[in-house]
């Protein structure tokens, strides 16, 4: 597959997980990668590369966390530097920390969540829409399921993941006319490190003392809990939501559409 032959992408959150696989499907349709992730995961970023490598494909990574702006302009000016151009972001880095009732939220846990899925969404487009040239491009802002609706004992991951809906709304008016298409993915669970822990396996199942891997898929269901190892997809497609530029006030509004990623 070489739809996207000699293009370049760059991937937040690229070390492992999800943002690997991005790396490597990418690389699979003739994609050149930008790689970042945050300076403890080097080692595995440097995997990536390799993956990347091995399909073919050139991968110019950056140490950078996505709540420096400094360093993120800087790791991605540096891509561009060596592989000449950018056509695509993928704002990828995230966390999900630990929960509890809204009201009894640590301020610290609910800032970091922010910090990270909010504002290191912007650093990101702001680092790198300049540089996306105005005969087209994309910007693809990874969501959740949890931005779509209200999960209990989540205030702090949901709001983060409802809040890039919002910005990814007003990037499609303002990138529109410039050709520029803006798309926000919301996955379900994925078998990642980020999911297959203790603290969610309680959190999908607190009717069980010891819940386990298995408990928790049987509550996702087939359509949302599906494994990132390869690229193979789930049973049902990942919610894709294309914004549409604002149009005039007398036109009817469309309808968002959901599109198998």
């Amino acid at each position: 597959m070489t739809g996207l032959r000699d293009t370049v992408v760059v991937v937040t959150g690229a070390a492992k997980g999800t943002g690997r696989v991005h790396c490597q499907r990418f690389a699979d349709e003739g994609a050149d990668v930008i790689a970042l992730d945050a300076p403890a995961v080097a080692d595995e970023l440097a995997d990536t590369a390799e993956k990347v490598a091995d399909r073919g494909r050139r991968c110019v990574t950056g140490l950078a966390d996505v709540t420096d702006l400094g360093a993120v302009t800087a790791a991605i000016d540096a891509g561009i530097a060596e592989l000449g151009r950018l056509d695509t972001i993928v704002a990828n880095a995230g966390v999900h920390l630990p929960g509890a009732p809204s009201w009894e939220l640590d301020p610290l846990v609910w800032q970091r969540t922010l910090d990270i899925n909010l504002t290191g969404v912007w650093h990101t487009v702001r680092a790198g829409v300049p540089h996306i040239s105005s005969d087209g491009g994309s910007v693809v802002i990874i969501s959740s399921t949890s931005g779509l609706r209200g999960l209990p004992n989540t205030a702090h991951y949901t709001a983060s993941k409802h809040a890039v809906v919002g910005l990814a709304r007003t990037l499609a008016n303002e990138l529109g006319p410039r050709g520029i298409r803006v798309n926000t993915v919301h996955p379900g669970p994925v078998a990642t490190p980020m999911v297959l822990n203790e603290a969610t396996f309680r959190r999908l199942r607190p009717d069980l003392e010891n819940s386990t891997e298995a408990d928790a898929a049987r509550c996702c269901g087939p359509a949302t809990c599906f494994r990132c190892r390869g690229s193979s997809p789930s049973t049902s497609p990942t919610p894709c939501c294309s914004w549409p530029r604002m149009r005039p006030a007398t036109s009817p509004a469309p309808s968002s559409s959901s599109t198998p990623v």
